[in-house]
This record gives C-alpha cells, structure tokens and sequence, in this order.
C-alpha cells in the first residue's frame, strides 16, 4: 500500500478549463502520532473546494482538496486512543493537509466521529463539514445554549445551502429561538421550511421590510454568504446588543455604525481548530459524535439532495460545476474512488 491513487489539480483556474482536476498517483500518507489512516468510502464537495481550486495554485505538483470524508479505519497512529482498525467514521478534515478526494487519507482522530449508523458512506460525508461550522457557529460564535433562546429570534441568510440546512435544524431541534431564513426561489424556499425554518423571507428584496412586516427584531444573525451586500441592512435590523456570526469571505466590513447598537460579530471558520491545534480540537470530535447520534435518532434529517456512484476526475468536474452555480440546495455527495 505504498502508492495511491488521488484527484487533484495542478494550476488554479476555471472548472471548464481541460485537466481542471486529473487523477495522480502518490505515496500513501504516513501517520502522526494522533492520525488515524481512512480508506475513503465517500467525499462531498463544499464551497471551499471550488474556491481552493479556482485560485490557490500548488506549490509543488498537484494538490489534493477534499474536505469532507467517511470511510473505514485502517491503521493508526502511536497515540491514538479514540479509535482502532475497523471503525467506520465520518469527518470534515484539516486545510492545512492533503484532501480526501484520495483512496486512502490521514486525518487527526481529535477532529473525527463516529459515522451514523443510519447513512452510507457518501451521505454520512456530506454532513461533516457544514455540521461542524453550524455547530460552532450557533453555540460557540452566537453563544446560544441548548434549550435556551425562547423569545429569540435567529435570522439565517443564505438558508438553503449546506450550512444553512444543519443549522435551522440545530437551531429548532436543540434551542427555543424562532428561526427566519431566507431564501428565493419556490424550490429553496421549500426545503428551507422542509428543514424546519419558522418563517422564510427572500434576499433578493428588502430584510428590513419583510422583518418589519412580521414584526420580528431578531437578535441572532448568522450570515452564510453576501455579507458585504446585506450589512447595512443587519445593523438596521439587529436588536440592539445583538450578535452577528459570519463565514463567508467579504471584502471588507466597516463595523464601526456598529457601536451605537453595541453589537458583537464572530467569524466562525471550522478549519481553525485543526490548523492551530487548539487544545479544545477534540470538541470536534465531540460534536460530531453527538450530530451522529441525532441523525440516527431522527432528530436531525440528511442535507444532502445529490449523489454521484463514484469519485472520478468526471464526476468531481460535475460536481464542482453545480458548486460553481451557486445554487446547491443542501450537500452533493460521491462514493469514493475505485480500489482495484
């Protein structure tokens, strides 16, 4: 097992541009003292990886991206004490390190979780990433606690993609706040409600106006995309000593109207934990071992609305493709790469 095969690129560019992503063969990883070593079963692509792709050229030859990941254990590290040969397990990765988009992937076990019992492979991968940033984002960044929140409100913008769809779910299921989500089209405004949002208003239009219609000043806003564009209407929107959490990437934010609310903003970035090995990395350990068992109990559903049989430079084009679109509701999903 000396060598694998992966999928990676080579220089940064369009998706549309020909060898975007071309399948390399490369040592297999070796292991940390706390690694645990993946055959991987299933991948997801995340908005990360197409950004990654289109403008992070690779220092040395290709480079492999993938975040999300599930599979089956098959050797660990000197320390690890969490897991052994033969688990199944599910997590979300280190962007510092080679991705999962790979036969085989080395991933600390502090930011690993058991796999729902209930999903396969692929569907269990598409739950990672986007459970972990929700999870942060709403208990860490926004300081709720579960089973607080009533006579709150939480308005999330950008509900319909793969973090939004986790949240409004952990947001109703584990708090008491009201939960608006926005979203513009019938079909996202659809699955929105499918994942439980109270009341779904349209970004395209005035938040202000439609908050002001149902009489709702929330004092949680969790902006998931478009930040720049929709920030002067949170500030207008927001109670007064409210809390804005964000993890989109805007240009610039003038917080300074900001102090006659006296709000506070967070940046949740899941991949922070893992790059700076934090002390408290293994609350993503944690966190995902306690979503797994919520979607195994029913009480959290799947995100994910799309499935490819298996990972190829092909299908991971497709998949990066609708990414690009801007349009995914909910996670797209793929098995993992062929072993002969």
């Amino acid at each position: 097992m000396d060598k694998m095969k992966a999928i990676g690129y080579e220089q940064a560019g369009p998706i549309s541009a020909p060898n975007a992503l071309i399948e390399i063969e490369t040592p297999t990883p070796e292991l940390n003292p706390h690694d645990l070593l993946v055959e991987v079963m299933g991948v997801s692509v995340n908005p990360a990886d197409v950004k990654i792709r289109a403008n992070r050229s690779p220092e040395n030859g290709a480079k492999i991206i993938g975040f999300d990941g599930a599979g089956i254990v098959k050797a660990v590290g000197s320390e690890v004490s969490l897991f052994q040969v033969g688990d199944e397990v599910y997590y979300a990765g280190d962007i510092t390190r080679p991705g999962t988009n790979a036969q085989y992937h080395a991933v600390d076990e502090r930011i690993v979780g058991r796999k729902p019992l209930s999903m396969d492979f692929p569907e269990a991968a598409g739950m990672a990433l986007t459970s972990i940033t929700a999870w942060e984002l709403l208990f860490e960044s926004l300081g709720v606690q579960e089973g607080t929140g009533h006579g709150e409100h939480l308005l999330i913008i950008g509900g319909a993609g793969g973090v939004g769809s986790i949240l409004i779910q952990l947001a109703k299921k584990l708090t008491g706040l009201t939960v608006i989500a926005t979203a513009s089209r019938p079909e996202t405004q659809a699955w929105v409600q499918k994942m439980g949002a109270d009341h779904t208003i349209n970004h395209h239009e005035s938040l202000v106006d439609q908050l002001q219609a149902l009489e709702i000043q929330p004092k949680y806003v969790a902006s998931l995309n478009a930040t720049d564009r929709h920030f002067p209407a949170i500030l207008e929107l927001i109670k007064p000593r409210g809390h804005v959490a964000m993890i989109d990437d805007p240009k610039e934010l003038n917080i300074t109207p900001a102090k006659l609310k006296a709000l506070t903003f967070s940046w949740e970035l899941m991949f922070t934990r893992p790059m700076f090995q934090t002390p408290d990395m293994i609350a993503q350990h944690r966190l995902l071992t306690r979503v797994a068992g919520l979607l195994d109990a029913g009480i959290l559903q799947s995100t994910v609305t799309s499935k490819f049989d298996q990972l190829t430079p092909e299908s991971l084009m497709e998949a990066h493709k609708i990414q690009e679109t801007g349009k995914v509701i909910g996670k797209q999903v793929l098995g993992g790469m062929h072993h002969k």
